[in-house]
């Protein structure tokens, strides 16, 4: 028998060694919200008289979330832990049972909005002091796009206060989400019913989410963009309220493909454009007015058709596959100049894989609805959180790694920067963090944190 390896012991108490240095830059950046006083100040039925306050509730399970977890008892592991309430800036690390409890009183109070609206409050400030969005240029003119689309969470075999059965044949919530710019802010999160249409409340949920982008980036020209199963005028009426441009998918319900092939074939030669990419498949890109329902002004409409007479592997076919995809829109640009922008909405499905695996979400801890719409709220600022420590690596020298990229994973930062080892010193009423010298995380969470100062 080989002789073990390693031999485990306890250390001495005054070495205090952390695996999660990176929650002294998360702490930095929530301390400069008013996220802590709002709630201190707001009224929560049977926790009048705290023994541990609000902000040190929703602050510790900030600091959960930050490392990917949401399970109410992983703060126990943290209860005697001296960085993790330093760092956050924690009079008391709650209990699991005081977490649980406080956040379900939260949830219940004769005014449920009043955290809600408190961290929403928090995310704008957020993002109006750290982010900058590059935006996309169609035509002669520069976008800032925000994205809106529902993510099932599959929360089956469980009995959750509305869980119900989802359009993916699951059993789960069925939250929509909105994000700002292409680098996948999180700009609001609301939890739903898994039964409920992606429809509805839509439109409200659009002129919320307009109504703050504007106060975010009060400069940027903001493009809608949603699928088809938001093909709704009231959609395309909200946006022109709110002084956005949109870039809607139709759902063509009714409509022939071989009739929007007749009209491509028709306009090749006017307005639209026709292509040959190889024998037997022809694209046809154009633009055409239809009337988004009864006595509404007609709306511009781009379109793309496809015509196949010959598969790729060169067979022949009988009768030629016709796709059509057709886009409302407000821009002005030529359909081949507005087309390509809409697949990039298609990357709302990397950011709600980070709300569902990096921040370990989709099976929401509580059993009660509006504590799990809480907890939405709370990830939406972590999430943005995150995405800011990520996006202000990109360009540190120090990053080792060496791939291009626009933004960085959450399950990435938590992963290098989040969970990067440290040791805690106190000295001549100082505390310092000290991290190994060969470990380049430690040098970008260093200036990190005096960029965040």
């Amino acid at each position: 028998m080989p002789k073990p390896a390693f031999i485990w012991e306890a250390g001495d108490d005054d070495l205090i060694l952390t695996g999660h240095g990176g929650l002294g830059v998360v702490g930095q950046l929530l301390n400069t919200l008013p996220l802590g006083e709002r709630l201190n100040v707001s009224r929560v039925p049977g926790a009048e008289h705290p023994d541990i306050s609000h902000r040190d509730v929703a602050v510790a399970y900030l600091g959960l979330l930050a490392q990917g977890q949401n399970d109410f008892d992983a703060i126990e592991a943290f209860r005697d832990d001296p960085f993790f309430a330093l760092s956050l800036g924690l009079a008391h690390v709650p209990s699991s049972p005081t977490l649980r409890q406080r956040l379900d009183q939260a949830s219940a109070a004769e005014d449920q909005t009043q955290w809600n609206a408190t961290i929403q409050a928090s995310v704008d400030q957020l993002l109006r002091r750290h982010i900058h969005c590059d935006p996309i240029q169609i035509g002669t003119q520069e976008f800032v796009p925000v994205d809106i689309d529902v993510s099932p969470f599959d929360n089956s075999k469980t009995h959750k206060e509305g869980v119900s059965r989802t359009y993916k044949g699951s059993d789960g919530y069925a939250p929509i989400f909105a994000y700002l710019g292409h680098e996948g802010y999180a700009l609001a999160a609301d939890l739903r019913e898994g039964k409920q249409h992606s429809q509805k409340g839509t439109p409200e949920f659009l002129t919320t989410c307009l109504e703050r982008a504007h106060a975010i980036l009060p400069e940027a020209q903001l493009l809608v963009r949603l699928d088809s199963g938001n093909d709704a005028a009231e959609n395309i009426d909200r946006a022109r309220a709110e002084h956005a441009d949109f870039l809607i998918k139709r759902n063509l319900r009714q409509e022939s493909p071989a009739a929007w092939l007749e009209l491509a074939k028709a306009e090749g030669t006017a307005e639209g454009t026709a292509e040959h990419p190889r024998e037997g498949k022809t694209i046809y890109r154009g633009t055409t007015w239809r009337t988004p329902k009864a006595g509404h002004e007609p709306e511009r409409v781009v379109y793309q058709v496809v015509e196949r007479t010959i598969t790729a592997e060169g067979q022949i076919l009988l009768i030629p596959e016709v796709e059509v995809a057709t886009y409302w829109t407000s821009l002005g640009a030529p359909a081949e100049a507005v087309l390509p922008w809409y697949p990039d909405h298609g990357t709302m499905e990397q950011y709600h894989s980070e709300y569902k695996t990096d921040l370990d979400l989709e099976r929401l801890p509580s059993g009660k609805f509006a504590t799990n719409q809480l907890i939405l709220q709370l990830a939406c600022l972590v999430f943005n959180v995150l995405r800011i420590i990520g996006q202000a690596a990109l360009d540190d020298p120090a990053v080792p790694l060496r791939r291009k990229a626009t933004r960085r994973r959450l399950r990435t930062v938590i992963h290098n920067l989040i969970t990067c080892a440290a040791q805690l010193i106190r000295h001549a009423r100082r505390v310092r963090l000290r991290y190994m010298r060969r470990n380049p995380w430690g040098r970008v969470l260093q200036h990190l944190y005096a960029t965040f100062t």
